[in-house]
């Protein structure tokens, strides 16, 4: 199993990674996300059968899952259940109060940022941090909702005095991506990993030897085949919830763990960025 990625929620990473499980490898998750504890004492056999699969379907989700077989499995679903990280009763109903639905809320973005935590793989991000450290241009491009966080990690890497561009329109993305060189990042936001538009300018960007990262909340989507590293925020959005405030706030919450580290390891640099772009807007404030 990934070792970078220590203290990795089992339960996110297979929220993370639903999508792309086969319908019997998603008909043995949904077993094992309604039924944990029961799962940490069943035999490979019995997850099986309860889930109406093979022992060798059962296997397979194991190992896309990052382990060597279903004990390893186990014993990590086992010690997650010690501490697991859980929302409280949080569905906001229409008799709630208003201090109610505040405190629901919360809770649930509680949850989210600590799943998101969960997910991290320091590896992945140090593999980022030093791309763009040596990189003569950073694009950061994403379309919709994803677009804001996009001109949001544009904004912070430009103050801390990186060469960066935001790019949103489909078309300036196509353009710009035939442009890239091998010395470029290309850092993609999308929460689905599969808006055609960023994977197709992701496509071209690769074949000019960009490297690229992608910021994602689906570890085995379209977008991260072509990754050279993969951040992942955690978030669960039905089809009529595209864009919600939670998603967004646990891409920005990798941001900041992203940003802050890079000042953190390249100090002196970074530090003089600040400090001149802070001078530079001085004047704008009373």
């Amino acid at each position: 199993m990934n070792k970078g990625n220590e203290g990795s929620n089992t339960l996110v990473l297979i929220d993370s990674m639903y999508k792309s499980l086969s319908r019997t490898e998603q008909k043995i998750a949904d077993y094992i996300k309604s039924e944990p504890e029961t799962v940490v004492y069943a035999t490979l056999t019995d997850l099986a059968e309860k889930a109406g699969a093979g022992d060798t379907s059962v296997l397979r989700l194991c190992r896309k899952l990052g382990f060597q077989g279903y004990q390893e499995f186990k014993l990590s679903l086992a010690q997650e259940l010690v501490h697991r990280v859980t929302s409280e009763d949080g569905d906001v109903h229409e008799d709630d109060s208003l201090a109610t639905i505040a405190s629901k809320i919360t809770s649930e973005n509680k949850s989210f940022l600590e799943n998101t935590l969960a997910l991290l793989d320091t590896q992945e991000m140090q593999k980022a941090i030093d791309a763009m450290q040596r990189a003569g241009k950073i694009y950061f491009i994403g379309v919709g909702s994803s677009a804001y966080t996009a001109e949001d990690a544009k904004y912070r890497f430009m103050r801390l005095g990186f060469n960066t561009e935001c790019i949103t329109d489909s078309h300036v993305m196509a353009m710009a991506a035939t442009l890239m060189r091998p010395d470029d990042v290309l850092f993609a936001v999308s929460t689905s990993g599969s808006t055609k538009d960023v994977v197709d300018t992701v496509r071209s960007a690769k074949e000019n030897g960009a490297f690229f990262v992608c910021l994602t909340s689906h570890a085995k989507s379209p977008i991260t085949q072509y990754a050279d590293a993969v951040l992942l925020s955690y978030t669960k959005e039905n089809p009529l919830e595209g864009g919600a405030f939670k998603s967004k706030i646990t891409q920005i919450h990798v941001l900041d763990i992203l940003t802050t580290a890079t000042s953190m390891q390249w100090k002196e640099q970074t530090n003089r960025a600040i400090e001149r772009t802070a001078k530079a807007v001085m004047d704008k404030l009373y």
